[in-house]
């Protein structure tokens, strides 16, 4: 990641409405939410979460995929992860005491644990 595209990715990050959905779509796991879904949770008129999910996909930090009638949304895991590691490639000088950030990967709709 460069730092152009690690400023996109903290710039759409850094609204607290953008916030809440990245992190509810993260929690999510690897099936999303709805729109729907995500707009109930958060309570935001439908208007303004399409305009949040813009800035977002816009800094590629979610994608979304139309089913039927419904669009689901899901976080970009590789962007996430790779934002996180541009923040940490550095940490801590270079030393022992401070390891690379954990990925995250997400389990799809059961998978065992």
């Amino acid at each position: 990641m460069n730092t152009r595209t690690a400023l996109a990715s903290l710039g759409a990050l850094s609204h607290e409405s953008r916030l809440a959905a990245f992190r509810r779509l993260v929690q999510a796991g690897h099936d999303g939410l709805s729109v729907g879904e995500l707009r109930e949770q958060l309570d935001l008129p439908p208007a303004t979460l399409s305009a949040h999910l813009n800035v977002l996909r816009a800094a590629a930090l979610v994608e979304d995929q139309r089913e039927g009638r419904v669009i689901r949304v899901r976080a970009n895991y590789r962007q996430m992860n790779a934002l996180l590691a541009y923040l940490t490639e550095n940490c801590c000088a270079g030393t022992a005491d401070c390891g690379p950030a954990v990925s995250c990967t997400p389990r799809k709709t059961g998978a065992k644990k």
